[in-house]
């Protein structure tokens, strides 16, 4: 009995110097662990140089009619007869309205005899001053009696004269009897009904065009000083293109146009330059104001350092990127952003040409990470995309995992429930 429990213990002894030596093999693995340093980090970098960003730039306005006419009677009378629907299309030259177009008739051929009547007086004067030149000649009249017959020649000449332009004022205002669009466009409802007297001078409706259309728009100065330069030095072509809010649910097709003016002066008020384009708008679709957004394309920034937005983060001390030393080490750099072009971000200050920024999605990078550097293919909104892609997968995964946990947090209630009710 004593020979087996030395037995005994001489194996347990052996037993537990086999754990102590494994938990030593253990402890000096770990160890050797802690010392190595982890593999460098994939990540794609750009060296930044000078370059051309397009800009994305877009502002509100208010579409409106350029040539939208308000119709007023030119003549006063009775409203005899309107010639058009309430809101349908209209052309140029149409007869909209008729004010009493016989009173006017009548006046016309009143000052029609009247001219014939001073030209037959005239011709009456001129034939008295031929014949005292021929009688002066033969001495047979003076010449008092000579200049008093061409003195009342010149009278009944000026009496034909004063009789054609009362004359031609009546046939304007016959003419103006038949109201016309001025504008071809989509009329509205008639202001005054038929039967009504009417005034010179009383509005009757209005004409809309609704092709093309306007749009005025304020742009900061910066942006002009920048557009004007731009268009001078003929860089590039400017175009303008209308987007619409979405209507009962439905994307509204954009409308492209082109941008044909922009001011001279800058607003005391509000430090903007007033800008002004036109657009087609063959179906009528769109209506003078509503609220719309205007955005140009064309429009660049020459010769500015740039990054993908996606490698800007906040620091402590504001926007950082992400640069490489020349071990392939990440260090911070406080950098100072400009305008935003899209997918890109403009630095004013805080990098310099051949700088090397890590464009990769900076999350859980830190300061002192070796980097193993990759090119940058130079598409932005690509990189964009796909951290945007990763994130949503990310948060897809967390919320799973999340309900997982709680379902087996459910489970655990659930049995624990069972064993409590045994």
């Amino acid at each position: 009995m004593r020979v087996a429990a030395s037995r005994h213990r001489l194996c347990l002894g052996m037993a537990l110097m086999a754990l102590a030596l494994a938990g030593c093999g253990e402890e000096e693995q770990a160890g050797q662990g802690q010392g190595q340093q982890p593999p460098p980090r994939t990540a794609q970098v750009t060296e930044m140089a000078p370059r051309d960003i397009p800009l994305d730039k877009s502002y509100s306005a208010m579409l409106r009619s350029d040539d939208e006419v308000r119709l007023v009677a030119r003549v006063e009378g009775t409203l005899e007869a309107r010639h058009f629907e309430p809101g349908e299309m209209v052309e140029k030259g149409d007869s909209l309205y008729t004010i009493e177009p016989d009173v006017y008739r009548a006046i016309v051929r009143q000052r029609e005899a009247d001219l014939k009547s001073a030209q037959a007086e005239a011709n009456r004067a001129r034939r008295d001053a031929e014949r005292f030149e021929r009688l002066l000649r033969q001495n047979s009249v003076s010449e008092q009696q000579r200049d008093q017959a061409l003195a009342e020649l010149r009278v009944a000449e000026a009496n034909v004269a004063q009789a054609r332009a009362a004359l031609e004022s009546a046939q304007i205002d016959l003419n103006y009897s038949d109201v016309t669009a001025p504008v071809s466009g989509q009329i509205s409802l008639s202001e005054v009904n038929v039967g009504n007297f009417v005034a010179s001078g009383t509005e009757l409706a209005t004409i809309t065009p609704l092709d093309p259309l306007e749009v005025r728009f304020q742009m900061p100065q910066e942006d002009a000083f920048e557009l004007r330069r731009q268009r001078r030095e003929g860089q590039s072509e400017i175009i303008a293109v209308l987007e619409f809010p979405t209507i009962s649910g439905n994307a509204v097709e954009p409308l492209e146009g082109q941008l044909d003016f922009l001011g001279a002066q800058v607003s005391e008020s509000t430090s903007t330059v007033q800008a002004s384009a036109h657009f087609d708008n063959p179906e009528g679709l769109f209506l003078p104001g509503q609220f719309v957004r205007v955005r140009l394309e064309g429009l660049k920034r020459y010769d500015v350092l740039a990054v993908p937005e996606i490698a800007v983060t906040q620091g402590l001390m504001g926007p950082q990127v992400f640069v490489l030393d020349e071990q392939n080490t990440a260090r911070t750099r406080n950098v100072t952003v400009g305008e935003s072009a899209g997918p890109w971000e403009i630095i004013t200050d805080g990098l310099e040409p051949g700088d090397r920024v890590i464009v990769s999605d900076p999350g859980g990078l830190e300061a002192g990470t070796s980097i193993d550097p990759q090119p940058f293919g130079g598409d932005a909104e690509r990189l964009s995309a796909q951290a945007e892609e990763e994130e949503a997968t990310e948060q897809a995964e967390a919320q799973e995992a999340a309900g997982q946990a709680e379902a087996g947090q459910e489970a655990s209630a659930a049995e624990d429930g069972e064993e409590g009710n045994k």
